[in-house]
């Protein structure tokens, strides 16, 4: 068996080939990146594979019984859309048996923005007739490293989500989970859900704070204009910076609010709490 990884130097793609590496040999793992001199710790053989490049594709996947297109962080949903579309095409050109994908949280309902990513190229997986596994990703505990520092340095954990919840989970739980439905049989023509067991409001999260740092964080209810405003202060890129509020809409109108047992199912064990998570952010 033959696993290709793309975008395997990323964040979530290098904890994913480590994940792999603890259940396969690192001759069935292979990396498809833009740049492969960055990723030569790895230990796998790694192929030059860009989605703006389709013509690269042919020779990153060639051999590959599995693939998982991790999603790009492109401009903006068409862009991505495009780039993931070109990587299907290549992938069934390549004879590739199963297609994994990691998409979002209720893509095919959801009206958070990012989903105008995911719901589309959850679609051309589907016609592709490529047998496929769907990884709907929750929040990342990681997106809001930056929330809990400036919790941490203020005293005041502010949001526009309304009280919502959420169920995030540690990228590495992620990353096992995609390593378990690459390397296990039964998950074709299969959607996992996955997130926490537990949904959260960012008021647990200033409790928690609170908790792991000895000293008072407040919750903050604050419009969209403040938060995106707050945000940009911070120094976050504009569509960044929108894309985080319309998020906040999102938790707050419950589309994230999604905990289920597919995650701790798929990693064999339980994931990783909030709690202990955000205590290893605050000792840093």
């Amino acid at each position: 068996m033959t696993i290709v990884v793309t975008g395997a130097t990323g964040q979530l793609g290098r904890l994913v080939v480590q994940h792999l590496l603890t259940k396969v040999p690192a001759d069935q793992v292979i990396g498809s990146v833009r740049n492969p001199d960055k990723g030569a710790d790895l230990g796998i053989e790694l192929r030059h594979g860009d989605f703006d490049r389709p013509e690269t594709l042919a020779a990153a996947f060639a051999g590959a019984d599995k693939l998982l297109i991790i999603s790009t962080d492109g401009e903006g949903a068409a862009e991505r859309v495009r780039q993931h579309t070109n990587a299907v095409q290549a992938a069934k050109a390549a004879g590739v048996q199963h297609i994994l994908y990691t998409s979002l949280t209720s893509a095919d309902t959801a009206t958070i923005v990012l989903a105008d990513t995911h719901r589309p190229t959850e679609e051309v997986i589907k016609a592709s007739g490529i047998p496929y596994t769907i990884l709907r990703n929750n929040w990342y505990f990681e997106n809001d490293l930056g929330t809990i520092a400036g919790a941490l340095a203020t005293g005041a954990l502010a949001t526009s989500s309304r009280s919502g919840r959420f169920a995030p989970a540690a990228r590495a739980d992620f990353a096992a989970a995609a390593a378990a439905a690459l390397t296990t049989e039964g998950h074709q023509n299969t959607i996992y859900e996955l997130g926490g067991p537990v949904s959260y409001s960012y008021a647990d999260f200033a409790k928690l704070i609170s908790e792991a740092a000895g000293k008072d964080v407040e919750y903050v209810e604050i419009s969209p204009a403040e938060a995106k405003a707050g945000l940009l202060a911070a120094g976050l890129p504009e569509g960044l910076a929108g894309l985080i509020v319309d998020s906040y809409r999102a938790i707050g109108e419950g589309e994230l609010d999604v905990p289920r047992g597919d995650l701790e199912k798929l990693i064999g064990r339980p994931a990783l709490p909030l709690r202990e998570f955000i205590a290893q952010a605050v000792r840093g």
